[in-house]
């Protein structure tokens, strides 16, 4: 089975000019053009399951998002969908929007990324979102890592404040997108110590030595073999295919050389992740 645990969805008329603007930063090879549901079905054929989530970064990178794309793409495509809820804890209907999100369009988990909208998972915002999340089992994925866009404060991308959130909130999952790059080292101690903590990998493939090391340290804390990783691409930032090859071929920018490779187990293990056993307690039926 292989699941993406890490995919946007959004409209053409949720895009801004400022998203164009500023694009190109995130990678030389460039972006899916589209990220629509009819896209998303086409580019997750040879996936078995998606999280979709819609973004509401207007400020930072120029996507506008909300939560009835992403209902609308789950009730088209139900079996390949399972939908997020995208929070934003500086609109004063915050709370209002993620209930409906969860109790009228059904939505199985939330999206937030402080480094987008400029608040920290510090601020006292973000309490009834978690106290939320956590009393209805619930998983919270979040941006954790750096960002292109120029208005995104980068301190708030830094993986070390999931350790206290994770220790205030015991049972909310909370999952850091990206492994927190290039902060890898605080995701991947925070992940260890904290048992309602996990990360994942997406759109780390087109840096592949960022991506070999972060591997080879994940190993070397002992992360690798605990459902702490989970597979992804970040769509429309990455694919699928080249996702898979990227993570399949790590080690071959080190052949010949001393260096330590990234183990069979570790790549089998991350493709082979499904994040519905392990996000909600006690599972998800999908």
């Amino acid at each position: 089975m292989l699941v993406d645990c890490h995919v946007n969805i959004y409209n053409d008329d949720q895009v801004t000019p400022l998203y164009g603007q500023q694009a190109g930063l995130a990678r030389a090879a460039g972006l899916a053009p589209k990220a629509d549901a009819d896209t998303l079905a086409r580019e997750m054929a040879d996936v078995d399951k998606a999280i979709i989530f819609s973004l509401r970064y207007k400020d930072s990178i120029g996507v506008d998002g909300n939560d009835e794309v992403t209902a609308a793409a789950v009730a088209k495509y139900p079996d390949k969908f399972v939908g997020f809820a995208a929070v934003d804890p500086r609109m004063p209907n915050c709370m209002d929007l993620l209930v409906h999100a969860v109790e009228d369009l059904k939505l199985k988990g939330v999206k937030f990324g402080p480094i987008y909208n400029g608040v920290s998972l510090l601020d006292p915002r973000l309490e009834p979102v978690y106290e939320y999340l956590q009393k209805n089992n619930l998983p919270l994925t979040m941006h954790m890592g750096t960002t292109y866009g120029r208005n995104a404060p980068v301190n708030y991308g830094r993986p070390l404040d999931v350790d206290t959130i994770a220790l205030r909130y015991p049972d909310l999952k909370m999952i850091m997108a990206h492994m927190g790059h290039p902060w890898y080292e605080e995701c991947i101690i925070v992940a260890r110590k904290q048992p309602n903590v996990y990360c994942e990998v997406s759109a780390l493939h087109y840096r592949p030595w960022q991506f070999y090391n972060i591997l080879v340290c994940a190993q070397e804390y002992t992360i690798t073999d605990r459902n702490k990783i989970f597979w992804g691409t970040d769509f429309p930032f990455a694919r699928v295919a080249e996702s898979v090859e990227g993570l399949k071929n790590i080690n071959s920018q080190v052949e010949g050389t001393p260096l330590p490779r990234v183990a069979d187990t570790t790549i089998d293990y991350i493709l082979n992740s499904n994040p519905f056993e392990h996000w909600w307690h006690g599972g998800l039926a999908v």
